[in-house]
C-alpha cells in the first residue's frame, strides 16, 4: 500500500510550482536547468517525491529565491480528509488556487490595478458573485 506524501513535502512542492509559474518557466525548462526530466519536476511539485537538501538548494538558485521561501506558511500537520471536503481550513484550498495558472494570472493582473477604489470594487464584485 502506497504511503501518502508528508504534508511538508506537498507544501514545498506547491511552493516550487508557484515560483516556477511566477517566473514563467515550464516544468520542462526548469528540469533542463537542473538536469532533470519534466516528470521529475512534476513529482516534486505534487510532493510524490521528496526534494533532498542539495536539490532544493539548486532549485532555489534557479528560481532566484532563498530556500526558506519553500517553507513559508507550512501548515501544521492536518488530516487530509478534514480540510478539503469539510472546509474546516481554507488555507490549503487558497494555496491550491493561488499556485494555479488562473490564480497567478488573476493576482498578477489585480496587482497592476493602481486605483485602490477600483480594487475594492472588484473585491466586492467577486464576493457578490461567489455567494
Amino acid at each position: 500500500m502506497a504511503k501518502d506524501p508528508h504534508h511538508v513535502d506537498v507544501h514545498v512542492g506547491k511552493r516550487v510550482r508557484l515560483r516556477r509559474m511566477m517566473m514563467g518557466l515550464s516544468q520542462e525548462r526548469l528540469g533542463e536547468k537542473l538536469g532533470l526530466t519534466f516528470q521529475q519536476i512534476q513529482k516534486y511539485e505534487k510532493g510524490a517525491n521528496r526534494i533532498g537538501a542539495s536539490r532544493l538548494y539548486d532549485i532555489a538558485q534557479v528560481l532566484e529565491v532563498g530556500v526558506q521561501f519553500f517553507f513559508e506558511d507550512v501548515p501544521e500537520e492536518i488530516d487530509p480528509c478534514s480540510y478539503e471536503e469539510a472546509g474546516s481550513d481554507a488555507a490549503p484550498r487558497l494555496m491550491n488556487f493561488v499556485s494555479s495558472a488562473e490564480g497567478l494570472q488573476l493576482n498578477t493582473a489585480f496587482s497592476r490595478i493602481e486605483c485602490e477604489e477600483t480594487r475594492k470594487r472588484i473585491v466586492d464584485l467577486v464576493k457578490t458573485l461567489s455567494t
